[in-house]
């Protein structure tokens, strides 16, 4: 329970957060990345050109990257330096209210970016999606590697190959000895027997038996 409680809240974080990136960047692409790259310049902010692509792409893609919940920790990590940067050279001398041009905003931003850096987008999007499937694949391998350790030994087969020909391995078989003629079958009962268990029956002496004709 408290696993998807955090899942929820950490989801709608992040999704807050991207949509606020995501609406500053689009304001920045459609007013003109020359137009920011002006700006900049009179703030002070050092490669003007530079900060304002980079300010512009890194706010579109990551908000709408922390939004779909994939590649959350890349995402932090650019969106973070983009903010540090904005405190540094453009809110830090103004205080901390936003009211004053202060880094309350950025600061705010940062700190969230720098939380997605840490511990990633949770469950509840893409990465998480892919990080559980590729979790199942290597424990699923694991267990198979498992089995497979304990599993026994096939038994040696007892056909020697020929060279050039595949090994098949045959069941272990006993050489068949053609039956000789007047051989008895084990298990059968033949006259013999039978005229000793009727002598056993009328408590007669069993008469002798006879040779077995040898041809």
């Amino acid at each position: 329970m408290k696993r998807a409680v955090f899942d929820i809240a950490f989801l709608i974080a992040r999704v807050v957060t991207g949509v606020i990136f995501l609406a500053h960047g689009l304001e920045k692409w459609f007013g003109g990345i020359a137009a920011q790259s002006r700006a900049f310049r009179g703030m002070g902010v050092p490669m003007p050109e530079f900060a304002a692509t980079y300010a512009t792409v890194v706010e579109t893609v990551g908000g709408l990257l922390l939004i779909l919940g994939l590649l959350v920790r890349l995402m932090g990590l650019l969106l973070l330096l983009n903010m540090l940067g904005a405190i540094a050279f453009v809110h830090f001398g103004h205080g901390v209210l936003a009211t004053t041009g202060g880094w309350e905003l950025p600061g705010l931003l940062g700190a969230l970016s720098l939380l997605f850096l840490a511990l990633g987008g949770g469950r509840i999007g893409l990465d998480g999606l892919f990080g559980a499937r590729f979790r199942r694949r290597g424990e699923r391998r694991a267990a198979e590697e498992e089995l497979a350790r304990y599993a026994p030994a096939p038994e040696p087969s007892n056909v020697t190959p020929v060279s050039g020909e595949p090994t098949r391995p045959y069941p272990s078989q006993e050489p068949r000895v053609p039956r000789q003629s007047g051989e008895r079958r084990a298990g059968m009962i033949d006259d013999d027997d039978m005229r000793d268990i009727d002598a056993l029956v009328s408590d007669e002496p069993p008469p002798p038996h006879k040779p077995p004709n040898r041809g």
